[in-house]
C-alpha cells in the first residue's frame, strides 16, 4: 500500500498514513481532536489547518473549500482537514491552528471518569430501568454505548450488543460518506482507505486509532 509520512507539527506526532486517507483521519488517528465539529451541510468548518509541507500531495481543493475561504479571507497554505484527501506518496507536514485542538489524554480521562460514574449508577437500577437506560444510549455516542454494555454483568444484554453494533456501523458509514467532498465521491467512488482505517506505524508517542471525523 502507497503511504505518505506525516507530521503534526503543533503536537510533534509523525507517521506514515495510507494514500487515500483524508488529514482529519490522519489526524484522529494520533489521538488529534479538533474542538468544534463539522458540519457540512451547514457550511461550518471547525477543521482549518496549513499545510507547510507537501500540499502538492493533496487533492485539489474542493467546492466547499473555494466557499469556505472565500468567507473566511485569503486561503495562502490553508486547507480544511475534512476536505483534504493524502493522493501521493511523499512527506506532509501540517500545523493544526492554535486552541483548536484538544488534549487528547485530558479528554480520555475526563470521559473515563463519566464512565466509571455511570456504571456504578447503573449498577444500582432495577431491571426494568436498566433495559430503559438502554434504549436511551442509543441518543449516544456509540463507542459509549459499547464501553457501557461490554462492562454490564447481565448476559441479557447479550443480543442487545448484538444489535447496537449492527445499528452504530450503519450510522457511521452512512455519516461518514454524507460529510465527504461530492468531488472525490464522483471521481473515485468508495474510498477502502476510508472505510477501514489502518494503524499509523512509527506514531511516536501517540497510540494508533481505527477511526469516524469530523
Amino acid at each position: 500500500m502507497n503511504e505518505a509520512e506525516i507530521r503534526f507539527e503543533r503536537e510533534d506526532l509523525e507517521g506514515l498514513i495510507p494514500v487515500g486517507t483524508y488529514l482529519s483521519n490522519a489526524a484522529s488517528r494520533f489521538g488529534i481532536r479538533f474542538k468544534e465539529e463539522c458540519r457540512p451541510a451547514e457550511g461550518f468548518h471547525g477543521c482549518e489547518v496549513e499545510i507547510t509541507k507537501g500540499e502538492g500531495l493533496l487533492t485539489d481543493l474542493t467546492s466547499a473549500e473555494n466557499a469556505y475561504f472565500e468567507e473566511h479571507g485569503p486561503r495562502g497554505d490553508r486547507r480544511l482537514a475534512c476536505q483534504a484527501k493524502i493522493e501521493k506518496s511523499g512527506e506532509i507536514t501540517v500545523m493544526t491552528m492554535a486552541g483548536e485542538t484538544t488534549d487528547n489524554k485530558t479528554e480520555k480521562e475526563e470521559e473515563e471518569k463519566k464512565r466509571e460514574d455511570f456504571r456504578k449508577e447503573f449498577a444500582e437500577m432495577p431491571l426494568e430501568k436498566k433495559i430503559a437506560s438502554l434504549v436511551q444510549l442509543e441518543a449516544m455516542a456509540f463507542s459509549e454505548t459499547i464501553s457501557f454494555v461490554v462492562n454490564s454483568p447481565y448476559l441479557v444484554f447479550d443480543k442487545v450488543l448484538d444489535v447496537l453494533a449492527e445499528f452504530g456501523f450503519k450510522k457511521e458509514q452512512n455519516e461518514r460518506s454524507a460529510s465527504r467532498p461530492q468531488e472525490h465521491a464522483e471521481a473515485n467512488g468508495d474510498n477502502p482507505a476510508d472505510k477501514k482505517d489502518e494503524p499509523a506505524a512509527n506514531a511516536g508517542s501517540a497510540d494508533a486509532e481505527k477511526e469516524p471525523g469530523t
